[in-house]
């Protein structure tokens, strides 16, 4: 683990380090950490240069010092690759994460070589939703919070495989710094890309899980139609978090797509 100073905030990051390998550059979902990456970088190693960070206020980072915006989470990856000296690189992201490679669609096409967006939407949920959820995580806190949301992650029967998974987000969720979660909400709040993401000049590939109750496959065909390139896979049995869930799969999917 490493940690870079950006304007905003103390951003941890993890870097495999294989500099004669393409990077890869991975957001995760609210609510998480950079950890969600870990079986498929390990089944990508040889191949990708994996670059995994924690959103502000989750896992190592430090909490947001003010009100974020979707354009200032991709300036956080923009630096970090900067920070690295990495000019071109690929990109995939979950959820929030994937609403971070949208705006990096937006402000550093040029940066980007092949992106996959899983779980996500050009508007996500809604405003209003959103600004429940941030009310409500000011007030009770995650900590009370986590056995209502961490349920929705994933698909019910990977749930009654895993318990322990379950249980074990749950405590990562109630570690969360609770304002920059709601800060974060309030984000997603704002995010509406239906009409800013056809002029991205090179194809995008979507992911969504079949049993996702937070970013359903009619977000991500919203998403697809977005763009003016853009193909969209769908894994059943899969909920929220594909790399948690189905890593397996999820790295199939990427070595399929670089050919």
């Amino acid at each position: 683990m490493a940690f870079l100073a950006t304007n905003a905030h103390l951003v941890a990051y993890q870097d495999s380090g294989e500099t004669y390998l393409p990077a890869l550059f991975m957001a995760h979902p609210l609510g998480m950490s950079r950890d969600v990456w870990d079986s498929v970088c390990d089944a990508l190693h040889g191949h990708y240069r994996c670059v995994r960070w924690d959103l502000p206020g989750h896992g190592s980072s430090g909490a947001a010092a003010q009100a974020l915006t979707a354009e200032q989470l991709a300036d956080d990856v923009v630096a970090l690759a900067d920070h690295l000296q990495i000019e071109i690189f690929g990109f995939i992201g979950t959820s929030i994460g994937g609403v971070v490679g949208q705006s990096l669609c937006q402000i550093a096409p040029q940066r980007l070589a092949q992106v996959w967006l899983t779980n996500t939407g050009a508007v996500i949920g809604t405003a209003e939703a959103w600004a429940e959820r941030a009310s409500n995580v000011r007030q009770l806190g995650l900590a009370k919070m986590a056995e209502t949301i961490v349920p929705r992650w994933f698909a019910p029967a990977y749930i009654e495989q895993s318990p322990e998974v379950l249980q074990g987000w749950q405590v990562q969720l109630s570690r969360t710094d609770d304002e920059s979660y709601a800060m974060l909400c309030e984000v997603l709040a704002q995010v509406d890309n239906r009409g800013t993401l056809a002029d991205y000049p090179s194809h995008v590939s979507l992911i969504a899980g079949a049993e996702d109750v937070s970013t359903p496959i009619t977000a991500l065909e919203g998403l697809a139609s977005a763009f003016s390139d853009a193909s969209l896979s769908v894994f059943a049995g899969v909920g929220h978090v594909p790399s948690v869930e189905a890593p397996d799969r999820l790295v199939a999917h990427i070595q399929t797509d670089t050919g």
